[in-house]
């Protein structure tokens, strides 16, 4: 009997470790014969941990599993038996490029890596010239997956056309923002295709040596994508000659050390090069000096991820989904007060409202949505009547928000959203590296701000106002710049949360 339980950081906080234990117990003394691999998550958090039982080739999902629930999925009697696992609702609506072997593979095991597609795109890679890959990435409309949304092929071309003795790729895996887990799971369940990722980045543009910025509070990650590394190093995919193309390109792990700021790419190479990690001014782009000077491309874990699928598949394959200029799919993290919280890969286009009722199954409390952030700390409260607005990068910008990281966290009606404003404010204050005045003034300013609002006073909403257009315009980067977002959002869209006259009557 084969049997898979997730080794990824949400099912073992929810107990899988304990329920491997029970299974193989359970299997010993009911002296049955059990063979039971790891695998990443499939991204439905809200039945981990999921056992998964081969039968007759297919896949028979039950969860959410507890140790006491082993004997009765070995003998197929548990009542937390949901079906094959690929018939699941919430995995066949789902379009998988990026997330395709996500809870399917051995995180670790480069063969089963390579009988599920792997190593396809790197191995045509190493036959085209530079540009021949940057061209492929251009017309795939592949954008960056950590916020920002820039071309990732005009970056990568930048790099490849700039002068250096030496050039960098440097993975973003710094994941701070709120509600986003993306980056971890794929780290944890198949860390392969970022390794794969990177040094089709580095055939590409002509760079040579490669470096994921981890954040420390991802250990497991930490430790699958070290262990990643050893293994393709030992198959030849990393080194001096990458299978055997005669081109070079090795990374390291580099570990941060907490500081969300350093999510912010020049941030994050001041911290790199072991520097204290505050915001470089831009220009000179790292594209151009970056790392140590050098021309360096600096791109999500998701980016990166998903380029073997891109040169495995061919761009005109990714660039078929999508919406407008939003090409490819974007993967959605649900979370907060949420009944099914997890990780949805679909094309761009989804509605918001579609993601939060139908994926997400509305709120876990039962009570109605009253507002969902998007994108993270710095993202807008989008209300309920935006719901319509379609999951693109354009869209939602028309719309007063941003996708950013893609992560989704919902709020019921009870939520307070001058408490949540003031939240983004004081985040903020907390986060900022100094660098800047309007980021590290104005974000005490605007808690203080805040707190004169919540104590009644009328005059202090124009001053708000005011400090976020100052905030948004004179930030150096997104942290003060884009803090406004959640804060006039919730304004707007929930101005009874700020009427002054309900603490005055008081």
């Amino acid at each position: 009997m084969h049997i898979r339980v997730p080794m990824d950081s949400a099912a073992k906080a929810l107990g899988a470790d304990d329920v491997v234990r029970a299974l193989e117990s359970a299997a010993r003394a009911a002296g049955v014969e059990v063979t039971v691999t790891r695998t990443g998550s499939r991204g439905m958090v809200w039945l981990e941990p999921l056992v998964e039982v081969e039968i007759d080739g297919v896949r028979h999902g039950y969860g959410p599993a507890l140790p006491s629930d082993a004997a009765a999925i070995l003998d197929g009697s548990s009542s937390k038996a949901l079906g094959p696992v690929e018939e699941l609702d919430w995995m066949k609506r789902q379009t998988r490029l990026t997330f395709a072997r996500c809870g399917v593979i051995d995180p670790l095991s480069l063969a089963e890596y390579e009988a599920h597609g792997g190593l396809v795109g790197l191995r045509r890679a190493a036959a085209m010239s530079g540009q021949e890959i940057v061209e492929e990435v251009k017309a795939s409309g592949l954008r960056g997956r950590g916020g920002a949304g820039f071309p990732t092929g005009i970056k990568w071309q930048t790099v490849h056309d700039a002068e250096g003795p030496q050039k960098y790729i440097v993975c973003n895996a710094d994941e701070g923002d709120s509600g986003t887990f993306a980056d971890r799971m794929i780290m944890e369940g198949d860390p392969f295709s970022l390794i794969e990722g990177m040094a089709i980045a580095g055939l590409g543009v002509g760079a040579t040596r490669g470096y994921v910025y981890l954040r420390s509070e991802y250990p497991d990650a930490i430790a699958v994508m070290r262990r990643a590394v050893e293994l393709a190093r030992a198959g030849g995919v990393l080194g001096a000659d990458v299978l055997g193309s005669g081109q070079a390109f090795d990374m390291e792990i580099r570990e941060g050390a907490g500081a969300y700021v350093c999510g912010e790419e020049t941030s994050l190479l001041n911290s790199l090069e072991g520097k204290r990690g505050v915001v470089r001014a831009k220009p000179p782009l790292p594209a151009l000096e970056g790392f140590l000077g050098r021309p360096t491309v600096v791109n999500n874990v998701i980016s990166l991820a998903t380029v073997p699928v891109i040169l495995e598949k061919g761009a005109q394959h990714y660039a078929d989904f999508g919406l407008g200029r939003s090409r490819g799919t974007v993967t959605l993290q649900i979370a907060g007060n949420v009944a099914r919280g997890g990780l949805f890969e679909t094309a761009f286009g989804l509605s918001l409202g579609e993601a939060v009722n139908e994926i997400g199954g509305g709120t876990a409390s039962g009570r109605p949505v009253k507002a969902v952030q998007v994108g993270g700390p710095l993202g807008a409260y989008m209300p309920v009547e935006k719901f319509d607005t379609p999951l693109g990068y354009e869209e939602f910008d028309a719309a007063g928000g941003l996708i950013g990281h893609a992560g989704l966290v919902v709020f019921d009606d009870s939520a307070d959203m001058l408490a949540m404003a003031r939240f983004a404010m004081e985040f903020c204050a907390v986060e900022s590296c100094g660098k800047c005045t309007p980021c590290r003034i104005g974000s005490i300013r605007g808690v203080e701000t805040l707190d004169r609002i919540a104590a009644g006073d009328p005059s202090a909403l124009p001053l708000l106002e005011d400090l976020c257009e100052t905030m948004k315009d004179g930030s150096l980067c997104a942290l003060g710049g884009f803090t406004p977002y959640p804060v006039m959002s919730a304004v707007r869209h929930f101005a009874d949360d700020f009427a002054t006259s309900k603490e005055a009557a008081q």
